[in-house]
């Protein structure tokens, strides 16, 4: 039987790529960001998961304003990284795990998720830089499941909703009938907003209030509306609905392995925490 063996979430930030790129690591501005993944990668040499599902929000590349899904998963059995506009270089396509992705496609239908299919997907920074921060030799040893939840186009999915859909995910995976270590990875956010009059806007209150719950109260989110959390964290900070895919996804507890906060990191509150379930 498939288990979930880790929760990872990260900002994905696409001026990260860039610095991956020029090998920026060590640089002062980069370096508090950096730190915070040599603890993750000695855990994934130790762990070694199989497969990795990844919750993220797609930045244009599949979707836009014309066609914008709730939730979408990935069938296919590769993903291609394209350029988005942003200059970051393109990486090495992920292979996709392709029996995961059909089961959970399928199991979360019979859960009442209306799911968008896709059988041919393009990945974006919010998906290729977490495993590049990850594995920075982006030699790949895992499979690849992609679930995209729209962060752009109101109404969103309620972080409620998206906790539940988590859960639901979790379910699936513990009913595949495969044997396969899944490590669960939330993409995007914290606070963050890069237009408007409140362009810069971070609440490392809320952000440091939220990372907390992901451990102590994991529905605590649950009680804002899409309008609330860009109160609370910026247009752009909604992405933290991907953490809430991800965190659902273990029904029980968790204990962190590792977590990293650091501001600003390209006007955005960065934020890495690693999870095992108890």
């Amino acid at each position: 039987m498939a288990k979930i063996v880790g929760i990872m979430t990260t900002s994905h930030v696409p001026a990260l790529g860039k610095a991956i790129h020029l090998n920026l690591q060590q640089d002062p501005y980069w370096k508090p960001f950096f730190d915070g993944f040599p603890p993750i990668r000695e855990w994934l040499d130790r762990v070694k998961p199989d497969i990795v599902v990844s919750c993220f929000n797609d930045h244009g590349l599949n979707f836009f304003l014309d066609k914008q899904p709730t939730f979408a998963i990935g069938t296919a059995p590769e993903y291609i990284s394209e350029d988005e506009g942003w200059g970051i270089p393109t990486m090495p396509s992920f292979p996709g795990a392709e029996d995961l992705s059909w089961h959970i496609r399928d199991s979360l239908i019979r859960d009442d998720f209306d799911m968008v299919t896709c059988q041919e997907m393009l990945v974006d920074h919010a998906f290729t830089l977490p495993m590049a921060l990850m594995w920075p030799e982006q030699k790949w040893p895992v499979k690849s499941v992609p679930i995209c939840v729209n962060t752009v186009l109101f109404p969103l999915p309620s972080a409620r909703r998206c906790f539940k859909l988590g859960e639901a995910i979790g379910r699936a995976i513990a009913a595949f009938p495969e044997d396969a270590k899944v490590l669960v990875i939330g993409s995007g956010g914290l606070s963050h907003q890069l237009e408007g009059e409140r362009a810069g806007f971070i609440n490392k209150e809320f952000d440091l209030k939220f990372m907390d719950s992901m451990v102590n109260d994991p529905q605590w989110a649950t009680q804002f509306s899409d309008i609330d959390l860009v109160e609370q964290t910026g247009n752009e900070g909604v992405e933290l609905l991907n953490w809430m895919v991800a965190r659902g996804t273990v029904p029980g507890p968790v204990k962190v392995v590792h977590s990293n906060f650091h501001i600003p990191i390209s006007n955005t509150a960065a934020a890495t925490m690693l999870f095992e379930p108890i």
